[in-house]
Formats: C-alpha cells, sequence, structure tokens
C-alpha cells in the first residue's frame, strides 16, 4: 500500500513544479469538472488524505482553511509536513488490523475498515490528479504523466 502513496506524492510534488509556470491568478482560476482551481485542488487533496489517516488513527481530525494556505508555497509545504506523520502511520500499519471498523467524524452512521479508507485516499489521489491533467490540456500545457511503470519508488 505504502508504495502507491509514495506514487501519489511523487506525482503531486511534480505537479507542485509543473504549477511554478502559471500565474497566481491562473492556479486560483475556478475550473469545470472538479472542486474548483488547481491550487485549491491539490489544497484538497492533501487535506483529505491527512484528515482519513487521522480518523483510522483514532485522532481528531485537524482541520485547515485553504484561506491560510493560498499560495503554491504554502499548500506544497502543507503537502511536506502532513506526509511525514502519514509515512510515520504507514511504516507502522499492521496487515492484521486492515479490517478493524473505523468511525469518522465527518461520517457517523457508516463504519469503515482501514483497508478500504487507505484504498480510497488513493483512488481519491488519482481521481484529481485526472481532473488537473484535463485542465492543464486546456491550457494548452502538457500534463504531468499518471504512469506507475517506470518511476523509481523506495517501496
Amino acid at each position: 500500500m505504502i508504495k502507491f502513496f509514495e506514487y501519489n506524492w511523487q506525482v503531486r510534488d511534480e505537479w507542485f513544479t509543473w504549477c511554478h509556470q502559471l500565474s497566481t491568478e491562473e492556479l486560483l482560476k475556478n475550473h469545470l469538472g472538479g472542486v474548483g482551481s488547481i491550487l485549491y485542488t491539490l489544497f484538497h487533496i492533501i487535506d483529505v488524505e491527512y484528515s482519513w489517516v487521522r480518523a483510522i488513527q483514532g485522532k481528531e481530525d485537524i482541520v485547515v482553511q485553504f484561506a491560510d494556505y493560498h499560495t503554491l508555497e504554502k499548500v506544497q509545504s502543507l503537502s511536506i509536513s502532513f506526509r511525514t506523520d502519514i509515512i510515520d502511520f504507514l511504516e507502522t500499519n499492521s496487515d492484521e488490523i486492515k479490517d478493524e471498523l473505523v468511525s469518522v467524524p465527518w461520517d457517523k452512521e457508516v463504519l469503515y475498515t482501514r483497508d478500504d479508507i487507505l484504498h480510497h485516499i488513493i483512488a481519491h489521489e488519482i481521481h484529481h490528479i485526472g481532473q488537473l491533467s484535463v485542465w492543464a490540456r486546456e491550457l494548452k500545457l502538457s500534463p504531468i504523466s499518471a504512469n506507475f511503470i517506470g518511476r523509481k519508488l523506495n517501496y
């Protein structure tokens, strides 16, 4: 599982680099078919990932506001800071507890398995990266490759 998280982080970091060619105005411009702007989409991916991981750990959700992270540099910094905690969790996550049920504060009616949540986090980011790719093409720019094969991953 950690290999797919590493893949997502690698692709995300490449998108951060890609974003440097855009103006702040373009990064914040709303697009159809997504959660809003390019920058907000990256923020949303990070926020959702961290919220779900904290839920698996039984920790309180840390609510972050986009207004506090409205620049590319701040969103990238948030990504790096949250990643450290997530790596620590993933490296100690045991397969023995993958079927353990988890309740999340934003959906108290449903219980999810830890394994389903981890798969959801991975699929969620891949989904939004696809949206970024469409928006890149609308800007007449080449998107970041989503290929898994050929990437140098540590795990």
